[in-house]
């Protein structure tokens, strides 16, 4: 089953889901926009309209998408606006591409729930929105933080987010 998440930076969904017991397969990527095969730098322009997302091949018996939903919900910041802490821009925003009605539907669900639950202070912003043409990210971003752990946003910025990430959902 094939789930798409855009929550900011990719490098920092993409360690997470890594670090998830169920999923397959974990690739960095850009969806949503409006140019064919885009590049790095022309999504980092913002002038794509693309989303920096991880589009993720996961096992139903060991994960369920509405246990994915719940990671992805707890390790961003679905209340703000195109950004993800200091990454700001249309590329960072807060998004659930759905590959088909149920996981429409259970996103609706899952919003709607936190929202009721009072589970943030401020609206929840994060788009649902369907699935439309993945591409691949440069080869050079897949499993970016174990290939570039001194790399010094992956020591400041995603290593406390993945232990952080570890010590929650991790038993």
């Amino acid at each position: 089953m094939k789930a798409t998440f855009g929550g900011g930076c990719f490098w920092c969904t993409e360690i997470i889901f890594l670090n998830t017991e169920g999923i397959n397969s974990v690739l960095p990527g850009y969806m949503g926009g409006k140019r064919e095969n885009p590049t790095y730098e022309q999504v980092c322009s913002g002038a794509t309209s693309h989303v920096e997302v991880v589009h993720l091949d996961f096992d139903e018996t060991k994960v369920s998408f509405e246990d994915l939903l719940a990671i992805f919900f707890k390790t961003h910041d679905p209340t703000t606006l195109n950004r993800q802490g200091e990454d700001v821009g249309t590329q960072y925003r807060s998004v659930v591409f759905y590959h088909n009605t149920a996981q429409k539907e259970q996103t609706e669900n899952f919003i709607k729930g936190l929202a009721e639950a009072k589970v943030y202070d401020d609206p929840i912003v994060t788009a649902v929105e369907e699935a439309v043409t993945f591409w691949p990210a440069e080869d050079y971003h897949v499993n970016y933080f174990n290939r570039n752990p001194e790399n010094p946003f992956c020591s400041a910025v995603i290593a406390p987010k993945l232990t952080k990430y570890l010590k929650t959902f991790q038993k």
